[in-house]
């Protein structure tokens, strides 16, 4: 790369001299906050620390509690790159590069639940609660026909509010719900996904297509070199994937 064109780069991808992360503390399996130094970590982090260290650019990460928000700070162009799901409500002002990593979408209900397989849920007078504006809340918001759709503040606490109101099912990432077993009795997941979440590197469309070429590229090497895998492995997560190379990525 000559040094216009890593200029080029710097102008249209960090234009304040730094590149302006957004992240998502509402997906736990990507990131997270260190409760004794405060400091981001996980999966997220890693690329958005390397991509920056290949342009030759300081770090900013700002911190998320919900995915809604880390996507309209990077729609409004508060940050200049964003790692969330790829979903079609999400396409407006927004490009996104071939997901990074998959992970499945699963539903909980009460132990005693009368509710044992997914085609269970969409039924007049069920409940489900979302995390709202999440990969999940969007999908769910096209697909169920009969189910009223209910939305907490957060994905993290939908298990919270599946407990404390009259709600029948909690959709979310399959490890959250999973370690919301854990620490909530008289839960239980149901035993197949429904549906696949993309988690892709996204930027504000009005940057140019050199800049979204070279993020795309950026995110095939760090699949096919081993770097996700790698950081997944380090950063002790389970259950989620690496995707496949391409876009688009396969379908739920």
């Amino acid at each position: 790369m000559t040094i216009k064109d890593l200029s080029s780069l710097r102008n249209a991808l960090a234009p304040n001299g730094r590149i302006r992360y957004s992240i998502n503390l509402g997906n736990p399996i990507l990131a997270g906050r260190d409760a004794s130094t405060g400091q981001l970590f996980g999966v997220s982090v890693d690329l958005a620390r390397l991509f920056a260290e290949r342009l030759g650019v300081e770090v900013e990460l700002v911190a998320f509690d919900a995915a809604g928000e880390a996507v309209k700070a990077l729609r409004e162009q508060h940050v200049d790159i964003g790692f969330f799901a790829i979903d079609p409500a999400r396409s407006e002002g927004i490009r996104f590069t071939p997901p990074y990593v998959q992970i499945e979408g699963c539903y909980m209900v009460r132990i005693d639940s009368p509710i044992h397989i997914n085609t269970q849920v969409d039924v007049p007078g069920r409940k489900v609660v979302v995390g709202a504006g999440s990969a999940y809340d969007l999908f769910l918001t096209r697909e169920l026909k009969n189910a009223q759709i209910l939305r907490a503040a957060t994905s993290p606490t939908v298990v919270e509010v599946l407990l404390e109101q009259s709600i029948d099912v909690a959709a979310g990432v399959k490890q959250q719900l999973e370690a919301d077993a854990r620490r909530f009795p008289g839960v239980r997941l149901l035993p197949e996904r429904f549906m696949v979440i993309h988690q892709a590197m996204g930027i504000p469309s009005s940057r140019n297509d050199h800049a979204f070429d070279f993020l795309k590229s950026f995110v095939e090497e760090m699949k096919a070199s081993g770097f996700i895998a790698n950081a997944l492995a380090a950063h002790r997560i389970e259950g989620a994937t690496v995707a496949p190379a391409g876009y688009p990525p396969a379908s739920p």
